[in-house]
């Protein structure tokens, strides 16, 4: 077994393999950039060697440095982890050459399922189920509407290189195919050195399923349970679970063995993710094989009780696996939430800046933290905006899942924008409770984007009475009897009377009356009560008389006055709302990547205007009516901060402008 494994990695995948290494008594060292001096995963590690400057083609994808490192440190592997070194092939048979054990798949495999092209034509000599396509690279040009024609609409443009979602866009019409190919092209390129795109049908209401294989140098190819990764934004996962409600055991089975069939035909070593997709029958069919650990491997684990982590480990070690398929047994359900540094009502734009408040829920058997950062860490520009990965485990999915919106319900994140209130909406989304799922989930049940208001629902009771009680609290003596005060809400004033009660205390709002139980501390950040004998954790954030609350995909900015202080609010003129329709504003920290127009063009609404690279995403800016370019305010190649002016549009008052 290795005593030393450089991790090639950082945030909390470098946390999760320094872990399971640490369970095995082996020393781990992290490597980082000048951005992540003083990071988790650095003073996790039992040494750390820095390998240069922020920019991750500059540190972290630099072969050569991390092969001097690991030098350096005297590690006898290297953990490449997901993301940026984990699935270049010529980083693995360049550890080879060095005598460094890979902990991962031959290079030789990880070129072959690389390009997608080409792991599609395997995948058909293996007799792998494929999408019906076009197997080779494809241009703009008559040849490609031609192509598109014979396959028919819609379609899905894919990279051959890379993944996460990057160089994917879906075209309806010969339109979007020629702007589809030319964008998906670019940020291939930009992301993968590798503009090559090709294309394929689009299945309607599909379903993203992916099945976990593990492989030795010994023959032996398992597969584990399936997961189901369709809860998507811009083709990112963002909530996973294991097993999938869709498929029956005999559609998992046959899943299972066509993943293996495919590790084999490739002689695949390591763990590997073979991804499909489905129908809403099962019918699947594949898509391509990710020759490394998956961000969603915690699901698998919860459910199978195996460190895929440690197996990884072994296997490099030249272990067999200690298991037979029919030792492999499939218990309970779990779920994994992606926490993400962006803003879901702005189009889950990325988000920088310190994390000033950092309080994750409490870890217990059926709930699991995978995280890398702490309370007063940065949240850079650099780096894919994920924070941490929330997992839970149940006996069944209902169980599963009301363990996550608990400890969703306790997880506290400030200086950031984030997507936490917004997981917790999915989750209790009807259709997602059906286990009804696709890819297009989002769109379809929040067409126009994401607006956390507590509508109608028990939650506009409850989340304006928590700020009075709060308010209460910490201005007047708790056993003064009931008090009157006025909350004011989405620009309405409603009165509100609080009594105390023995064991909390009794409101009457709207005309309802509402017994609330809660020995709340106001220094406490959530407001822990029950509700109709229901607990709930309310997180609370105070600025003077106003209160930012949040509870179950709900959010609600309210002020607490008095009777009397709330009469000379409402006399006060409310000011007009800016008018920023005449500019493109940068929705979010980044850098120009170009501009498609010039100053005096007319634009049609829709159209493309610029690009904006934030966080290893491209983020196209279209025109929102039509107007005339009065002027460009940037250059490209600028770097831009939230809400900066882009350019400036003058249109004519007739066309609504």
């Amino acid at each position: 077994m290795f005593k030393k494994i450089l991790i090639a990695n950082r945030g909390e995948i470098a946390c999760r393999i320094i872990r399971s290494a640490r369970e095995m008594a082996i020393s781990t060292v992290a490597v980082y950039s000048d951005a992540d001096d003083g990071a988790l995963h650095m003073r996790e590690a039992d040494e750390a060697v820095a390998i240069g400057p922020p920019a991750a083609s500059e540190s972290y994808l630099d072969i050569d440095k991390i092969v001097a490192a690991a030098r350096t440190a005297g590690a006898d592997a290297i953990h490449p982890g997901y993301g940026f070194l984990s699935e270049n092939a010529s980083f693995a048979k360049r550890l080879v050459e060095e005598n460094i054990i890979f902990i991962g798949p031959p290079a030789s495999a990880i070129a072959a399922m690389g390009d997608k092209i080409a792991a599609k034509k395997i995948a058909e000599k293996a007799g792998v189920t494929t999408i019906p396509g076009h197997a080779d690279a494809i241009e703009v040009g008559p040849e490609a509407n031609k192509i598109a024609e014979k396959i028919g609409y819609p379609l899905m443009i894919k990279a051959a290189a890379g993944g996460g979602g990057k160089g994917m866009r879906i075209a309806n019409s010969p339109e979007m195919l020629l702007e589809g190919i030319e964008s998906a092209t670019h940020e291939a390129t930009q992301s993968f050195g590798d503009g090559r795109v090709f294309i394929e049908k689009f299945i309607e209401e599909p379903r993203h399923i992916e099945m976990q294989i593990l492989a030795d140098s010994h023959g032996n190819v398992l597969h584990l349970a399936e997961r189901e990764c369709s809860i998507q934004r811009r083709h990112q996962k963002i909530i996973e679970e294991a097993p999938s409600p869709l498929l029956s055991d005999a559609q998992r089975y046959d899943m299972g063995e066509q993943a293996c069939a495919l590790a084999r035909e490739v002689d695949y070593i390591s763990a590997g993710t073979v991804e499909f997709v489905a129908d809403q029958q099962g019918n699947f069919y594949f898509l391509e094989m990710n020759t490394r650990l998956q961000v969603e491997h915690p699901v698998t684990e919860y459910i199978t009780g195996i460190d895929l982590v440690a197996q990884q480990i072994r296997v490099a070690a030249g272990e067999k696996l200690p298991l037979a398929q029919a030792e492999i047994k499939r218990n309970g359900w779990s779920l994994e939430c992606r926490l993400y540094a962006e803003d879901p009502v702005r189009g889950f734009m990325p988000s920088i800046g310190r994390l000033v408040r950092y309080r994750e829920p409490e870890s217990s058997e059926s709930v699991r933290v995978d995280s890398g950062v702490s309370e007063g860490d940065e949240i850079s520009m650099y780096y894919d905006p994920m924070i941490a990965k929330l997992i839970t485990y149940g006996a069944d999915r209902e169980s599963a899942t009301t363990a996550m919106l608990e400890a969703l319900d306790n997880y506290r994140i400030e200086g950031v924008q984030h997507n936490l209130t917004f997981l917790s909406a999915v989750l209790g989304h009807p259709r997602f409770r059906e286990g009804h799922l696709s890819t297009a989930f989002l769109e379809e049940e929040f067409p126009d984007g994401f607006a956390p208001t507590a509508g109608e629902s028990e939650l506009a009771v409850l989340l304006p009475i928590a700020a009075v009680i709060q308010h209460r609290l910490t201005t007047r003596r708790v056993d003064a009897g009931a008090m009157e005060f006025v909350v004011s809400l989405d620009d309405n004033f409603y009165p509100v009377s609080v009594a105390p009660l023995k064991n909390g205390f009794s409101a009457k709002w709207k005309g309802e009356e509402v017994d609330i139980e809660s020995d709340w501390d106001p220094a406490k950040t959530f407001f822990y009560a029950r509700l109709d004998g229901r607990p709930v954790s309310v997180q609370v954030a105070r600025f003077g008389s106003n209160f930012k609350l949040s509870w179950r995909g709900a959010e609600v900015d309210v002020r607490v006055l008095s009777p009397r202080a709330a009469e000379l609010a409402a006399q006060i003129p409310k000011r007009e709302p800016i008018d920023l329709s005449r500019f493109l504003l940068s929705p979010m920290p980044g850098l120009l990547v170009s501009l498609a127009v010039e100053e005096g063009e007319e634009v049609r609404a829709g159209q493309a205007l610029a690009v904006v690279d934030a966080m290893k995403m491209e983020n196209v800016l279209r025109a929102e009516r039509d107007g005339v370019i009065s002027s460009i305010k940037v250059s490209q190649g600028d770097s831009l901060t939230v809400d900066q002016v882009i350019m400036e549009f003058s249109c004519d008052p007739e066309n609504g402008c």
